[in-house]
Order: C-alpha cells, then structure tokens, then sequence
C-alpha cells in the first residue's frame, strides 16, 4: 500500500474526467453528474482545469442562495482553488491532502497537462485492494512452506 501511486489508481480507474465549461449552466453540470454518477466535475477552460463543480456547490451556493440553476453559470458557484496531485504523488500522500484541505475529488496533472481525476471513492478502493492483497501474502507466507 505504502508504493501505490495515483498513477496506479487512474490505470485501474480509467483516466476519463468528466467535465464542464464555466459558461455551462448549473442545470447543464447536474445533469452531467446525474448521467454518469458522478459527485462532481471538473470546470475546464481551453483544456485546462479552472475549478471544480461539485454537489456540495450546489447545496451551499445554489439551493441555499435561492438561485436558479437554469440561470445560474458554474463559473459563478464553482470553488475555485483547485488542490492537484501528480502521478508520481503516493495513495497515502494524496488522501492526507484530501483530509486536511476537505475535498473529494483531486485532479491529477502531469506538468500543465490533465491526466485524470481521483475521488475518495477511488483511493478507498483501491486501499482496500491493496489491504486484501497484503492479507493473502501474509496468509500464505504463515500457511506456507516456511514454517517447520
């Protein structure tokens, strides 16, 4: 667990982010995240990412606000400090940044370029894979032929 790295995550997950632009309207990204079950997406401008568009968005700054969705522009409700990981970045390292800065979801980039999107969900599956695995090593290690 301790060498899985989120390029190993988005090579199990797939490296498809679901997206919006910031111009799209509330009701536009909820449906977007309503069709692929998602919690949220990305806010892309020219390729890159400028801000993410999540539920908790539309809870607090939408529905909350008493603003109308079909009027209301994602580039107006969208958070705008994005926190990132790199490839290279640990499982571990990446859901410590998702606990301390409280976000779900963390785009990954490789220098400018946008490489996928992690969830929770996607290191919480993938640590519990990686906790199996390591129980069947231990298990046949103790179970093996190494014990006289």
């Amino acid at each position: 667990m301790m060498n899985t790295r989120i390029r190993d995550v988005l090579r199990k997950k797939g490296e498809r982010v679901h997206s919006v632009g910031p111009l799209a309207t509330v009701i536009d990204a909820v449906h977007a995240m309503n069709d692929h079950h998602i919690g949220s997406v990305l806010v892309c401008e020219g390729g890159y990412p400028v801000g993410i568009f999540s539920e908790r968005d539309v809870l607090v700054r939408v529905v909350a606000a008493h603003r109308d969705p079909r009027q209301t522009l994602v580039r107006d409700v969208m958070t705008t400090r994005l926190h990132t990981a790199s490839p290279d970045d640990s499982l571990l390292d990446v859901m410590q940044l998702m606990t301390e800065r409280r976000c779900r979801h963390v785009p990954v980039m490789e220098g400018e370029l946008l490489i996928g999107l992690v969830s929770i969900g996607d290191l919480t599956k993938a640590t519990q894979n990686n906790l199996r695995q390591e129980v069947r090593e231990l298990s046949s290690y103790i179970g093996g032929p190494y014990l006289s």
